[in-house]
């Protein structure tokens, strides 16, 4: 035990005759904050590190943390700079992964990513690394020549999971009617150190030497496989107590004859247990290149002579497993015992225990299909049930398999650690992410283990792209016989789409989103349902590997985008639904997507969708009787419930207001009376807004949206004098958001004083930049300037006022102005959980009878969201989007190309499985001679 004792007290080499320390004045590194898990609390460094880089001229910054093991004094001595910004820094180490939020683009980090096998849980964080150009350094792979670790925790994970393992026995033990000493043994973390514990399996290992265990237990054995750092470590906690160590054949008699004054264990290696499948010989050489062509005989030649295994072995989907859920049946078949009585009862069957070392889900141990926990160590798997039982009672194995077991001896892991770490920092300090990978002077020891680089995998590890897509594809193709939509987006309106299509048991719907645990979440509430990661702007490869896996694709993701999805779409001739405007783009795909007889369905949402389809079923309906239409007026809108509206905008956000904001500076046409009226962009539009009193009980106003006037030929109503489609919005919005326009609020162009880099800034000194005064200015002098600007409007001031933005409070750091502005009124405009939404539409379509008679037609749609299910706009865009895929699929909407519902055989079936969703369409008329 010396040897692991002294590793803690081992003083860091000193690297200077080796390593590159010529002149590090100008480096910038830091140590983040650990924050994934609240067990975390290691470091990558240790202070006697930190000291010995300061020395050499670098800064080290400390983001604080009281989580962590080692206090932040220690660190402060040693010459790091307590900090929470780290922007600063080149190079960023951790322990674990950071949140994604918490990346800062154009980096060089280095912790533990658990990305190298496409790890589902942890590919949003790749993907994010990706996208923010993050040159990432994996702990994992930075390995020698011979391809055994340098930089790990393994030793130390071994340690902690043999003293939780000899805890669990004690507890096992006890559920069987056993007394025995391991019971005295704790938790690792419920020791200060290291040494504390060695000294309570010493104290455990005098009583087992006393000859004080029960007698009717019988020898206790343990098996170690692997003979890496994992089961070292583990060996050494071992080793405190009285064991004798045999090979693995001499088990057998040591299990049932053993002294009872001491333990017995083996150390398991390849050659023990694997056996070529043909003729039982092991070939070392062969094992390396073709390791599918063994088989593992530990199941009948160990397993059933062992009391306790601990596994460190890493486990490759080619190689054999140690132990399935049919050796488990076997090996838990009770043994009669005749020498057992009521108060000294024999043991069920000899395996009692696993732990899992490795946590490899589905791994060499393949009934280990969930990790155990610090907080919940242990659990009893019954193979003959297949089910894993929260205690450490009833019939099976006691399993622990805790994934993070070093945190629970936090401060001699983090010397340890930074001790391997320490000789690569100076190689790794000069790191810049905006290089190529090429021109930095890395050892082998570090460029193999850079998995991301200049927004690319390194071609070492381009491999986890392959390995995701056949991922997915298997999981996607499992179920035979199904319809299978692909679904992009997982936003708000995403919920009714994916409820509406899996009530039909024989429909399958991906959800891909750049949002995995948004996925994930509305994959939990529905059958059918499989959450993916994809980020379409970025992965078109992978985009293009998922079309061709499904019949049918719906965008709910930006327009911008659909172009380029519908020509993936056109290529694997698959149909396409989607809920936006037909953009120019997207009218350029309709020759090829015919001659590639495909469907892309759109304008199938709320507005546009509904509004089409109530125009054309009024318009067609009033042809059909001989009418002309001489005025379409149609307005339509997003709002909240009139109780939640209490805001100077007496609006809220169901989604991102970045759409919402610059539709207020966009251009507008609109035929009033035969005339072309044209709104110019920039602001106008908001000045042009007008009392809507068709419901007196809201105090609505309504301005134009768009090009109205291309809408007379769409609609084929060219005798219309008066066309118009318009925005609807709680009286005040307009106002209030002209004094956005007028102080440069609404503006997309880039904001350097904005950019993440940046010192923060307060809002005052963004408005004083925005109206030509210096920061400095008093605050009635700047409120003044600002008075002026808006036009002298006491409504728009107290508006400012209740936003904040007079004052001193911090702008959201981001590329522009209206970008920040977006993330202020997300944060202050959001939905709470118990307030609800409301749609309102309204057309209104004038008609002249043959007989001379004037009647217009009034149909409205008032819809309030459900706090505790969907929002109005969720189902107003969602299930139109829902009910056309739905139609696609069935064959009941057959046109190839570009598709909108202005049609009959659209509209009529569409309008009725709107109504049978609640949906809900009132229809008016008056008549004027």
């Amino acid at each position: 035990m010396y040897r692991l004792l002294s590793l803690q007290r081992r003083r860091t080499r000193s690297c200077l005759s080796n390593q590159r320390r010529h002149e590090h004045q100008q480096a910038v590194m830091a140590i983040r904050r650990e924050d994934v898990n609240p067990w975390e609390r290691r470091a990558p460094l240790a202070p006697k590190h930190v000291k010995e880089l300061t020395a050499a001229g670098v800064k080290v910054l400390l983001q604080p943390s009281n989580r962590r093991a080692i206090h932040e004094k220690y660190y402060i001595k040693a010459g790091a700079v307590l900090q929470e910004d780290l922007s600063e820094a080149s190079l960023i180490l951790g322990v674990k992964r950071p949140p994604e939020e918490k990346v800062i683009p154009r980096k060089t980090y280095a912790f533990f990513s658990h990305t190298i096998k496409a790890q589902e849980p942890n590919m949003g964080l790749l993907d994010d690394l990706l996208k923010k150009e993050v040159r990432l350094i994996d702990y994992e792979k930075m390995v020698d020549a011979n391809g055994f670790r340098i930089v790990a925790f393994g030793h130390w994970a071994g340690i902690a999971g043999m003293i939780n393992i000899l805890h669990g026995l004690g507890l096992r033990f006890l559920a069987l009617g056993h007394h025995t000493p391991f019971m005295h043994i704790g938790m690792a973390h419920n020791y200060r150190n290291v040494s504390q514990a060695i000294q309570a399996v010493r104290d455990c290992g005098y009583v087992v030497s006393m000859g004080l265990m029960p007698k009717s237990i019988g020898p206790v054995t343990f098996c170690f496989t692997g003979t890496g750092n994992v089961s070292k470590g583990a060996q050494d906690i071992l080793n405190e107590l009285p064991v004798e160590y045999v090979e693995p054949h001499e088990l057998k008699d040591v299990s049932e004859t053993g002294d009872m004054t001491k333990v017995y264990a083996t150390v398991l290696s390849r050659h023990h247990h694997l056996m070529r499948k043909s003729d039982g010989i092991y070939d070392p050489m062969e094992y390396e290149d073709h390791p599918e062509l063994y088989t593992s005989h530990f199941r009948t030649s160990v397993a059933p002579y062992t009391t306790c295994l601990i596994n460190g072995i890493y486990w490759d989907p080619q190689t054999p497993r140690l132990l399935r859920r049919l050796d488990a049946q076997k090996l838990m078949r009770p043994k009669p015992s005749l020498s057992a009585t009521e108060g000294s009862p024999a043991l069920p069957h000899k395996l009692l225990a696993i732990c899992d070392i490795s946590a490899d889900t589905g791994g060499s141990i393949d009934f280990m299909n969930e990790c155990t926990t610090i907080d919940k160590p242990f659990c009893m798997y019954d193979a003959d049930q297949h089910i894993d039982h929260d205690s450490v009672e009833g019939n099976g194995i006691l399993m622990c398999s805790i994934d993070n077991l070093p945190a629970q001896l936090p401060i001699g892991a983090t010397e340890y650690f930074g001790d391997r770490l320490f000789p690569y920092l100076w190689e790794m300090l000069p790191s810049d992410a905006t290089r190529p990978l090429d021109e930095e002077d890395f050892s082998p020891q570090v460029r193999d283990a850079v998995i991301t680089s200049n927004g690319v995998l390194t071609p070492k590890f381009e491999y986890i792209e392959r390995l995701r897509e056949r991922r997915e594809k298997a999981q996607i193709m499992k179920k035979s016989g199904m319809k299978r939509v692909l679904l992009l987006g997982s936003g708000y309106v995403s919920g009714p789409i994916v409820e509406y299509l899996t009530r039909d048991e024989k429909t399958q719907v991906t959800v891909a989103s750049v949002l995995l645990k948004q996925a994930e979440e509305l994959a939990a509430k529905y059958p059918n349902t499989i959450p993916i990661m994809l980020d379409v702007g970025s992965q078109e490869g992978h985009l293009d590997s998922l079309i061709k896996d499904h019949e049918l694709v719906i965008s709910m993701l930006p327009y911008s985008l659909h172009p380029l999805i519908a020509t993936h779409c056109i290529r694997r001739k698959v149909n396409m639904v989607t809920a936006s405007y037909l953009s120019p783009a997207m009218k350029e795909l309709h020759s090829s997507a015919q001659e590639a007889g495909v469907t892309i369905v759109n304008e199938m949402g709320l507005d546009p969708g509904i509004d089409h389809m109530l125009a054309m079923e009024c318009i067609d309906k009033a042809k059909a009787d001989g009418c002309t239409v001489e005025s379409y007026s149609s307005f339509c809108g997003g709002l909240p419930a009139p109780e939640c509206s209490d805001n100077p905008l007496r609006y809220k956000f169901s989604w991102s207001p970045y759409g919402v904001l610059l539709n207020t500076i966009s251009p507008a046409v609109f035929l009033r009376d035969n005339q072309v009226v044209s709104i110019p962009a920039g602001g106008a539009l908001m000045e042009s807004s007008t009392p809507m009193d068709f419901f007196p009980g809201f105090n609505l106003e309504g301005f134009p949206n768009r090009d109205s006037s291309k809408y007379a030929e769409s609609y084929g109503i060219e005798t219309a004098h008066t066309l118009i489609r318009g925005t609807l919005r709680y009286k005040g919005f307009s106002k209030a958001m002209s004094g956005f326009v007028k102080l440069g609020l609404i503006s997309g162009e880039a904001c350097p004083i904005l950019e993440p880099t940046s010192a923060p800034v307060s809002w005052k000194a963004l408005l004083c930049r925005q109206v030509g005064l210096s920061p400095s200015v008093p605050h009635a002098a700047f409120e003044d300037a600002v008075f002026d600007r808006i036009g002298k409007d006491d409504f728009v001031m107290d508006t400012l006022r209740w936003f904040g933005m007079l004052s001193d409070e911090s702008v959201a750091q981001a590329g522009s102005v209206l970008a920040a502005l977006t993330k202020h009124l997300e944060a202050k405009l959001s939905f709470d959980t118990s307030e609800r939404d409301m749609i309102i539409m309204r057309n209104d379509v004038g008609l002249r009878h043959p007989t001379g008679e004037l009647e217009t037609k009034h149909i409205s749609l008032a819809v309030y969201g459900d706090p505790s299910g969907f929002s109005a706009m969720a189902k107003t865009v969602g299930y139109p989007a829902a009910i056309a895929a739905r139609m696609v699929l069935d064959g009941e909407i057959s046109t190839k190309g570009l598709v909108v519902p202005m049609t009959k055989e659209i509209y009529g079936p569409a309008l009725a499985c709107l109504k049978d969703e609640g949906l809900h369409f009132m229809c008016k008329s008056s008549l004027q001679e």
